[in-house]
């Protein structure tokens, strides 16, 4: 069977994206730009976007930060707390933000301002319900007795199955599955619950941040897991169900302060996303399914419209640069100097 030479889908989303602030900002912003009409953004600056109004500033600075000619449009999230009131909903909604985001506190990049009892948010996750906006969950637990390989299962019991019982109408979006259990979690879910993948937890498994050494480019929370998640993940992402869909969760850091001893945890996975899902699907022999899960899926969950227009890749080996401008220092791309099998088309049509 002849492999394609090109792969055309529709203009596809990016439902979990990082694109911090400033200079850092102006850096990343076109990558995503080139590839995705609309991204969600997370919240998660210093200090994080926990009011309208902040996400109605931020969401102007990531417009000016547009390259010319761009028509990318952000999707702006609050920051989750244990303080957000039921009136900033209310306020929320209509300056357009979309979704809240649910960290628990500590368990990732700027996260410590996140919730720390799920109980003391009920009256404010009403009020989403009533309002129509989204809940985005980082799914791990962080309690310290809990293994990190296994904090994503027991938020399963100890988290997504209650609020899923006390708040049956709110659409909740399990944000970077990692685990055979959450795969399956959500597969049996209800019409009302999602999950996102990213294209790194799609192609590796945890030996790759050992493998010749630590490997702090591929250090993410929640962290790569064992080869059988992957392969439950992958299953999941091309299996056809619209409950899964795209989310690279891009998490751009300095690279100095990723090689450093205490290492950032987040993929830059940017600049070459829809490369790195081709690769994936196409291992998985399901590139006709990539089009469902990047460009439909998420836009129909989230209540959107479809994005028109198209983008193509085409079979092409490009070579990842080994290193980028990320304001006046450095970012390497994860895959940094190697060669993909697939290349972005400039431009859609």
């Amino acid at each position: 069977m002849s492999m394609p030479a090109t792969l055309t889908l529709t203009r596809p989303d990016d439902w979990h994206l990082h694109l911090r602030d400033g200079a850092a900002l102006r850096a990343v912003l076109p990558y995503t730009a080139a590839q995705f009409a609309r991204a969600i953004v997370m919240p998660n600056l210093k200090p994080p976007v926990t009011t309208a109004s902040q996400a109605i500033a931020y969401r102007e600075r990531i417009l000016a930060a547009r390259p010319a000619g761009s028509d990318f449009t952000p999707l702006m999230t609050l920051y989750l707390t244990d303080t957000t009131t039921p009136a900033e909903i209310a306020r929320a909604k209509a300056a357009g933000v979309v979704a809240l985001k649910l960290y628990p506190a500590g368990a990732t990049t700027n996260s410590d301002d996140g919730v720390t009892d799920i109980r003391k948010t009920r009256a404010t996750l009403e009020a989403m319900q009533r309002e129509g906006l989204l809940l985005l969950v980082h799914g791990e637990v962080t309690d310290p007795a809990v293994d990190i390989f296994d904090r994503e299962a027991v938020f399963i019991d100890r988290v997504m199955i209650p609020l899923r019982r006390d708040f049956p109408e709110l659409k909740i979006v399990f944000e970077h599955l990692t685990t055979r259990e959450a795969a399956h979690y959500v597969r049996d879910a209800d019409a009302h619950t999602a999950a996102t993948i990213t294209a790194h937890h799609l192609l590796y498994n945890r030996n790759a941040l050992f493998v010749g050494g630590l490997r702090p480019h591929f250090y993410c929370l929640p962290i790569l897991k064992r080869e059988e998640h992957r392969q439950a993940l992958l299953a999941a992402a091309t299996s056809g169900s619209p409950k899964f869909f795209l989310g690279t969760d891009s998490a751009p850091h300095a690279a100095a302060l990723k090689e450093a001893s205490v290492c950032g945890a987040g993929c830059f996975t940017a600049p070459a996303a829809l490369e790195l899902y081709a690769e994936a699907f196409e291992a998985a022999g399901a590139l006709a399914r990539l089009e469902g899960f990047a460009s439909h899926f998420g836009a129909d969950f989230y209540g959107l419209p479809r994005n028109t227009g198209c983008v193509t890749l085409l079979r092409q080996p490009r070579t990842l640069p080994e290193q980028l401008p990320f304001g006046e220092v450095t970012i390497k791309p994860l895959l940094g100097g190697q060669e993909l099998n697939w290349s972005l088309q400039p431009g859609w049509s």
